[in-house]
């Protein structure tokens, strides 16, 4: 399973990271991104010169142990800006 967030629809509510840290967390700008780094979820990825790159360049896989607190998450968030897709 992968995870990302559109940051057009992020309230900045946070409530993401306070159920899944291992997987989300917030910037500077007030809005919330997905942790993407080779050592946690593959292959590390930036995005004009940044790591975690917004949106749907930010997705990332999910660790097992944090499938269930990143649905909670998606469930959860206020502005419905967690979308996980499901691996084939």
């Amino acid at each position: 399973m992968k995870v990302w967030i559109d940051q057009d629809l992020c309230t900045g509510d946070g409530l993401c990271e306070e159920l899944a840290p291992e997987v989300f967390f917030g910037r500077d700008d007030g809005l919330f991104y997905v942790k993407e780094s080779a050592g946690n979820f593959g292959e590390e990825k930036l995005f004009d010169g940044e790591e975690n790159p917004a949106g749907s360049e930010g997705m990332a896989r999910i660790p097992d142990a944090g499938v269930e607190s990143v649905i909670e998450a998606a469930e959860e968030c206020p502005g419905e800006c967690i979308f996980i897709e499901v691996d084939a």
